[in-house]
């Protein structure tokens, strides 16, 4: 088997006495895709937070192609990007300007024919030269996307990649991510409260609540450990016993 390419041993994460991520481990091998499980507060986003090094672990270790982020992150982070429905860009420029500053940073070649592949494969086209401050929740979402696929990274992590898209562009955009997987050998993190999603999606799924990892493996197998009927109805299961917990 190959070298994982993003590894994470008994990662924690306190924010005072609140333990939003709590002693997790897991691996995401080449070309895989890793679905991320789990309601609300669940610890998902500051998993993903983590693994850019936006946050500093409070105990345990990240590697990415075999190297610690907390000491490599510079190297790191060039194979690596992020979409999230919840992100902004610069408001004042339009989506085509937003793009080359990206590719600029990314100090991208042939910038031009890149934003063209990348906005005729997100259908983008009647958006290139919009200011970002008008788009819908639904083109930012794509504009976000967009950023991050254009650099061609080895991971990308997506947090709710197709939250607020229209059905048509939502299988659009599943379709490229897994064009994308197969011709790259990308390998992708990938939340969503999307269930069928989910299932079509991921290789394997884990499943958060409370800041642990209560569940783990394909969606088959999660589903039929758990005695449910289908995924949807063992996140409501597991979302149901974290509030009676409380």
């Amino acid at each position: 088997m190959s070298q994982p390419v993003v590894e994470v041993h008994n990662l924690t994460k306190r924010f005072d006495s609140f333990c939003a991520v709590d002693d997790i481990s897991f691996e995401m091998q080449p070309g895989e895709i890793l679905g991320v499980l789990g309601p609300n507060g669940a610890g998902k986003t500051t998993t993903i937070h983590m693994l850019l090094g936006l946050i500093t672990p409070t105990a345990g270790s990240i590697r990415m192609f075999g190297m610690d982020l907390a000491t490599h992150r510079e190297t790191i982070l060039r194979d690596v990007n992020f979409s999230s429905t919840y992100i902004s860009m610069p408001f004042s420029l339009t989506v085509e300007e937003n793009l080359k500053v990206i590719a600029r940073l990314y100090s991208l070649s042939n910038i031009p024919s890149k934003i063209d592949a990348i906005i005729e494969q997100l259908d983008m086209q009647e958006i290139r030269k919009k200011l970002t401050r008008k788009l819908s929740s639904g083109q930012m979402s794509r504009l976000t996307l967009a950023k991050a696929m254009m650099t061609e990274p080895k991971v990308l992590l997506l947090d709710e990649p197709t939250a607020s898209l229209d059905p048509d562009i939502t299988n659009k955009i599943k379709s490229v991510l897994k064009e994308y997987r197969e011709s790259k050998n990308l390998s992708i993190l990938y939340t969503s409260h999307n269930m069928r999603e989910m299932e079509e999606m991921s290789d394997r799924i884990i499943f958060l609540q409370r800041g642990k990892i209560v569940a783990e493996g394909t969606a088959q197998d999660i589903v039929s450990r758990s005695g449910e009927k289908d995924l949807e109805d063992v996140f409501l299961k597991i979302a149901r016993e974290g509030r009676e917990s409380l």
